[in-house]
């Protein structure tokens, strides 16, 4: 923990709290979720070799640490609160920015939160078995949603999302310190799996030079690999999600223009070799028929138990069932942390409830920003329709972070006078590889998954009625 002065605080607004050091772990907890432990099985089942699933990990990690290098250029030059809502609003305007921070609200960090608590009550139900209704009332569908089922897991995720948002609550720094435990708890439980990994008998070298049985005798074309490693990477990108959060506290740093951009590089970098060393031990242990053949016996089968299992016996499930408690746990903690900033920021600028915009007048928190973002939270978690939210979500961030990183080369044409204190490494050619890869990625979900894709489409522009009711109610108190 680093001792920073804290700057003096204001009753009723927010203070500067976290330094570099934390704000990495904010970036690490933020994005270590439950797709490390769980992707490496459908990337496998199309790259069909070991070392093309590693690849497609650490092209993914690069992928995303583009986009890190552009967006750190637009946080130095406006740290403020709610990050690629004051962002966007920079670039664009208010609608786009409002379009934005709506979207979080509706689908993107919310669903984020919802589903992730939901991963947290499953990894729970390894060691505790979770009350049920009766079945009759698990089975009652409400315009084709049924909050009853499961209502254990359900209950158990709420649950976590208000005990979590009362810490956030309670202090920025309380937040954090839950964020810098399971952090490191998460990073040596993964460090250790690796060494027990290398250091067994159980896996070789040979085995994770093995490639499936269900590659083509002929290999991949050079369109069937560019497909197969775009697809793996797809699923990869669930792993790095939450990568652009930091942004959302700028406010809260200290020295924000310097710290924000090495905090974002230095997290993301960490984070792309704990996951290939993670799945590089997978691969060294298991084959991948043999993992592919374990996985689809039960779909709710994680990749990460059935190598652990191999490697350690039966007691792998509980090894790594409490690996995926302390992620979620922290990936949940600081979600909530971080995205409340967008509503409090949104509200500030008259684009958002009103009372939103008012911090805890002694904690210093956006205490009624955390407190609507539990409710629509806990109203997620109980739609039970987390599989659809997690895909809506992707497609509806990715709109967005190419608008964000877009952003970073109009504001070079149009405003160069504008200090940098940060510029982009590798400027073009970074921002718009990025930005190629986001067109591709809407591209292809548009030709796949037509009905999700508009969907989500319909989710971001919902927020249009509100906005024009904000706004015209902004007008008018301005003239009266």
């Amino acid at each position: 923990m680093e001792n920073h002065k804290q700057d003096a605080p204001q009753n009723g607004a927010l203070v500067r709290s976290f330094g570099l050091k934390m704000a990495i772990i904010i970036v690490m907890s933020a994005i270590i979720g439950s797709g490390v432990f769980k992707k490496v099985a459908p990337m496998a089942e199309v790259l069909h070799k070991p070392w093309l699933v590693i690849l497609a990990w650490v092209l993914s990690g690069v992928i995303i640490l583009f986009g890190v290098f552009s967006i750190a250029e637009l946080g130095t030059m406006f740290p403020r609160s709610g990050g690629p809502f004051a962002w966007l609003e920079e670039v664009y305007g208010k609608l786009v920015s409002f379009l934005y921070g709506w979207s979080c609200f509706t689908v993107i960090q919310t669903a984020a939160i919802s589903s992730v608590a939901f991963v947290f009550a499953g990894a729970l139900a390894s060691f505790v078995p979770l009350p049920h209704l009766p079945a009759q009332m698990e089975a009652i569908s409400i315009m084709g949603l049924t909050p009853f089922s499961n209502f254990g897991g359900k209950l158990v995720a709420s649950l976590l999302i208000i005990i979590l948002t009362i810490v956030n609550i309670r202090g920025t720094k309380k937040g954090g310190h839950v964020s810098l435990v399971f952090t490191f708890l998460i990073t040596l439980a993964i460090l250790i799996i690796v060494c027990l990994a290398f250091g067994s008998s159980v896996g070789s070298m040979g085995t994770l030079e093995r490639v499936s049985e269900l590659m083509p005798p002929e290999g991949f074309s050079f369109l069937t690999f560019i497909t197969a490693m775009f697809i793996a990477m797809r699923h990869a990108f669930w792993g790095y999600e939450g990568w652009v959060a930091l942004g959302f506290i700028g406010e809260e740093l200290h020295a924000p223009k310097k710290n924000l951009p090495r905090a974002m590089i230095i997290g993301i970098v960490l984070i792309i070799l704990l996951y290939a060393l993670l799945n590089t031990a997978y691969l060294y242990v298991m084959p991948i028929d043999e993992m592919l053949a374990a996985v689809n016996v039960n779909e709710n089968t994680i990749a990460a138990v059935v190598v652990v299992d191999k490697l350690v016996g039966s007691i792998g499930v509980y090894i790594v069932s409490g690996m995926i408690l302390i992620s979620t746990f922290g990936c949940t903690n600081a979600t909530i942390l971080l995205s409340s900033r967008i509503y409090y920021a949104m509200a500030g600028n008259g684009l958002f409830f009103k009372s939103v915009a008012k911090c805890h007048p002694t904690r210093n928190t956006p205490a009624n920003s955390l407190v609507f973002q539990c409710v629509w939270g806990v109203i997620l978690v109980f739609s039970g329709s987390f599989d659809m939210l997690t895909d809506l979500l992707i497609i509806a961030a990715f709109v967005f972070y190419g608008l964000i990183v877009l952003g970073v080369v109009i504001l070079r044409i149009r405003k160069p006078e504008i200090p940098r204190p940060y510029k982009t490494w590798g400027y073009p050619m970074v921002p718009w590889v990025f930005l190629v890869f986001c067109g591709t990625l809407l591209v292809v979900s548009l030709i796949e998954s037509p009905v999700k894709s508009l969907i989500g489409f319909c989710l971001i522009f919902s927020g249009l009625p509100f906005y024009y009711y904000w706004t015209k109610k902004g007008k008018q108190s301005q003239l009266s």
